[in-house]
């Protein structure tokens, strides 16, 4: 009876998170006009704060461990609404600090009028000028930060977050680190979580940059996509505390490696490799699974997922000295004594090579989203053994 407490928990949590990300990533479509995109962000915080108030009245049957997991994803769930609501803030505009008049300076009002420097009205609307010309503010640490080279927004980003989920759809020559045909690079260099979303026919790869922004991965409404994440999360040691896969069709997916839980959920006709403590698979359907994990991985609402190794390419030097659980699945929805038909093993002549991965996915060979996908034999059902 625990069990299925603590399971049911775990399926609302997850849902509960999906949809929450789901709301994230749309926020941006959402006009700002009449409050509505502020009504949408007061949602989602509701909904975060909800959440978590839920894992703490679960103490009582939920382990602490899981209790500390369920704690990661909502801090990295208010971690992608800050990231997604700075890009609304408005742009900030560099302005020199006006000096003050010294002490041997002659009068004010010359001062005021030279030409080369900025009107000390106009560049701290909140200043209240002195009979003697100079200007004081009731927030005078307030200007002196706004004022600071060091809040100068980044380098191409107008507000010192961009907006990667534009940068990524914009089209080929558009501006966007493109090659190979249209290879998408985003850096998410100033993000703190990665969420790829609402995209049809792209190859992306993920650069050693992207490497700060692994405390949550979320891959959602994908569409005949390619998707390399192994160089900032394996080849830069910088594991995604946890990932979320949702709603993919047609699409090969290197995941990379993940400290903690891979949710999955709604894939179809795809391919997905990912190195994991924790994998659980809902509603997949023709989906090959290259895993490596260390607990058993869980399936329900499936069917037609097979599992194989995770190629050695994307495997660490401690991974491969663990016990891989990668044929250990348990299906949730078969309770009979009979193996489940909802799922089996890639047979040995379909597993994909090493280096069919590596030199296919790394974008070197010059090939389309279209060509991989065939290399891939996405498209096409697989046959269960």
């Amino acid at each position: 009876m625990e069990w299925d407490t603590k399971e049911r928990f775990y399926r609302h949590f997850q849902v509960s998170v999906a949809t929450l990300r789901e709301k994230i990533s749309q926020l941006h479509t959402i006009a700002a006009v009449g409050g509505e995109r502020q009504d949408a962000i007061e949602n989602v915080l509701n909904g975060i704060t909800r959440l978590s108030n839920e894992v703490a009245d679960a103490a009582d049957y939920v382990p602490a461990y899981d209790r500390r997991l369920y704690s990661d994803e909502i801090k990295a769930l208010k971690e992608q609404l800050d990231e997604a609501t700075a890009a609304f803030a408005p742009k900030i505009r560099f302005r020199f600090k006006p000096r003050a008049p010294g002490a041997g300076s002659t009068n004010a009002g010359s001062s005021a009028s030279d030409p080369r420097r900025l009107n000390p009205t106009t560049a701290t609307p909140a200043s209240n000028s002195t009979g003697d010309g100079a200007s004081t503010t009731s927030t005078g640490a307030e200007a002196e930060a706004k004022d600071a080279v060091g809040s100068l927004p980044a380098i191409g980003s107008s507000s010192g977050s961009k907006d990667y989920h534009d940068e990524i759809a914009r089209p080929a020559g558009a501006g966007t680190e493109q090659e190979g045909g249209g290879i998408r690079r985003p850096s998410f260099s100033a993000a703190r979580t990665i969420t790829l979303s609402d995209h049809t026919k792209l190859h992306i790869l993920l650069p050693p940059s992207a490497s700060r922004a692994t405390a949550a991965g979320a891959l959602t409404n994908l569409t005949r996509c390619v998707v390399d994440m192994s160089v900032p999360t394996i080849r830069r040691n910088a594991p995604f505390a946890s990932l979320t896969l949702k709603d993919i069709s047609g699409c090969v997916i290197v995941a990379g490696q993940v400290d903690g839980p891979v949710h999955v959920t709604g894939l179809k006709d795809s391919k997905v490799v990912v190195t994991a403590r924790q994998v659980r698979i809902h509603e997949c359907e023709n989906v090959d699974f290259y895993l490596h994990v260390m607990s058993r991985p869980i399936i329900e609402d499936c069917k037609g997922v097979r599992f194989t190794p995770a190629p050695e390419t994307y495997l660490t030097d401690k991974e491969r000295q663990e016990t891989n659980l990668y044929d250990q699945v348990d299906d949730f929805k078969w309770l009979k004594a009979t193996p489940s038909p909802n799922w089996s093993l890639v047979p040995e002549e379909e597993i994909i090579r090493d280096e069919t991965w590596s030199e296919t996915l790394s974008g070197t060979a010059n090939l389309g989203v279209e060509r991989i996908l065939k290399v891939f034999g996405v498209g096409k059902a697989p046959q269960m053994s």
